[in-house]
């Protein structure tokens, strides 16, 4: 077909490129590891679908909608290699599709493969700087409060656990577990709601101490490790209670890491500033600023240290195999991404954060003369205190400004607001810090280029949630990552094609002229 109505495809774009070049880019061979059986073979070959999920992505339609384009659209048709009447396949295959490469050896496989093209190109040749950003992206289910989060789970309990329906009927008795809904009282009357969860935590704990001993399957330990959780995460002992007592009132405050949905208990309660939050997942990306290519993406749950945008973000520089000028905000200047990114090499082009003074219009911690190395801290006023060990969990070093050498200071109100003696905490790696902080407040060279190559990035953020993509279509990490991935090979494919890309004498070139 691509041969009978090149000319109606537009030139240039990537539905041009995949009909002329798919073949070369995604080989059967590719996906051979998916299909391992010998009895049969895929209905419709996985290099097709594989086009057709890059085109999904880049898009951002539905399984519907895409099997639509299929039919209806003879750029889908050229691109994917179907045939002017073929009436393309039911939706489910691409649902089909997605879980094996998800749950494959290498999920990211074609991203991975549009990153060698990139290398082939030699376009990241001589270009050394990388933008490090992240983003939210919303869930694809809805938020359950705690009462609807308990009933959730001890049904799926119940259904999942051999058994369980049995434990269920002698020792839950809050609420009708096989009634749809939630239970029935005034939702205005807080004693009542106060009521109801004491009772339903109560029987979510007898139902976990009364379950048989067996071995379970992953859905059924899934299941009872997701009501742990929930009947825990949102509640503490009651007044007067230790909590062996059985009685149970609402947490004030909001738990770490809070499950917000047991229909997909990876999504996170996010804020990604301190008055603005969502619930779901973070995408971090690295990017070359100049071409606007994405070398690296990642999607982890939204909250955690782990999830955290300076821990991740050096695992997106892990593949670089030379040193680099990397570019971030605030949320990747933490003291450990610093000392590590300087240790492989990098410079750094990371904003740090600004110091809070312990009063406002005071003094911070840039105010103190620190020698690290001396052991000493001198405060503005000229009195020294030595600087004690690192000790703790976070190996904090601590002077103390004795209430003594702090008496009669006329510097005391912008100091401290202690009573007593003063106290001047440091971190691990307060150096570098105090370095960066110098030189992103001095160096001109250093302000220009983060002026000049940090912004890139916001704008491949805003490619990556362009036509509806910040709203996720899937539930849990691993086959959002798997999208995610998916998303950004077929932005680079965009963009390599409005580069010029082509493939002659079996290699990836760019026609820079062309593009």
């Amino acid at each position: 077909m691509w041969e009978s109505c090149r000319e109606l495809i537009p030139a240039g774009s990537v539905f041009a490129f995949l009909a002329e070049h798919r073949p070369v880019l995604f080989p059967a061979e590719m996906f051979a590891d998916m299909y391992p059986s010998a009895n049969g073979r895929p209905s419709m070959p996985p290099q097709i679908l594989a086009a057709a999920v890059v085109l999904q992505a880049l898009h951002g339609l539905s399984d519907f909608e895409t099997v639509q384009e299929l039919r209806c659209d003879l750029r889908w048709k050229a691109a994917c290699g179907l045939g002017l009447h073929d009436t393309a396949f039911d939706p489910s295959l691409l649902s089909y599709f997605r879980r094996r490469l998800a749950r494959s050896a290498r999920p990211h496989r074609i991203f991975d493969v549009v990153r060698e093209v990139v290398r082939a190109t030699g376009v990241l040749r001589g270009r050394h700087r990388r933008a490090l950003d992240s983003t939210v992206l919303d869930d694809a289910v809805a938020t359950q409060d705690t009462v609807t989060q308990l009933v959730s789970a001890i049904r799926v309990v119940i259904r999942e656990v051999p058994g369980a329906a049995r434990v269920a009927a002698e020792q839950c008795t809050a609420h009708d577990y096989s009634s749809p809904g939630k239970p029935r009282i005034a939702w205005n009357d807080e004693e009542a709601r106060a009521v109801l969860v004491d009772a339903l935590v109560g029987d979510a704990l007898r139902l976990l101490g009364r379950l048989p001993e067996q071995n379970l399957g992953e859905k059924a330990a899934n299941a009872v490790g997701l009501l742990a959780l929930v009947s825990g995460q949102d509640v503490e002992p009651a007044d007067g209670s230790d909590g062996r007592d059985g009685r149970w009132r609402i947490r004030r405050g909001t738990a770490s890491e809070r499950v917000v949905s047991t229909v997909d208990p990876d999504s996170r309660h996010v804020h990604k500033t301190r008055s603005h939050y969502q619930d779901g997942f973070k995408a971090h990306l690295a990017m070359e600023p100049e071409t606007g290519l994405i070398t690296a993406v990642e999607l982890t749950p939204g909250a955690g240290p782990a999830h955290h945008e300076a821990v991740v973000g050096l695992g997106l520089l892990a593949d670089e195999d030379h040193p680099l000028d990397v570019l971030g905000d605030t949320a990747y200047s933490t003291a450990q991404a610093r000392a590590a990114l300087t240790t492989a090499g990098h410079r750094l082009f990371l904003k740090p954060a600004p110091l809070r003074p312990v009063v406002p219009g005071g003094f911070t911690l840039d105010d103190f003369a620190i020698d690290t190395a001396g052991n000493t801290v001198t405060c503005p006023r000229g009195r020294t205190a030595e600087l004690r060990p690192p000790s703790g969990v976070h190996q904090q070093r601590k002077a103390v400004f004795t209430s003594q050498q702090c008496a009669g200071c006329e510097l005391r109100e912008r100091c401290t607001t202690a009573r007593g003696e003063r106290i001047v905490t440091i971190r691990p790696h307060h150096d570098l810090l105090v370095e960066a902080r110098r030189q992103a407040a001095t160096d001109t060279g250093w302000q220009d280029t983060y002026r000049r190559w940090r912004p890139p990035v916001e704008r491949a953020v805003a490619w990556l949630v362009h036509q509806g993509n910040r709203r996720l279509r899937y539930r849990g990490t691993l086959p959002n990552n798997t999208w995610l991935h998916n998303r950004a090979a077929a932005l680079n494919l965009r963009r390599l094609t409005n580069l010029g890309l082509t493939h002659t004498n079996n290699t990836w070139h760019l026609d820079m002229a062309t593009g």
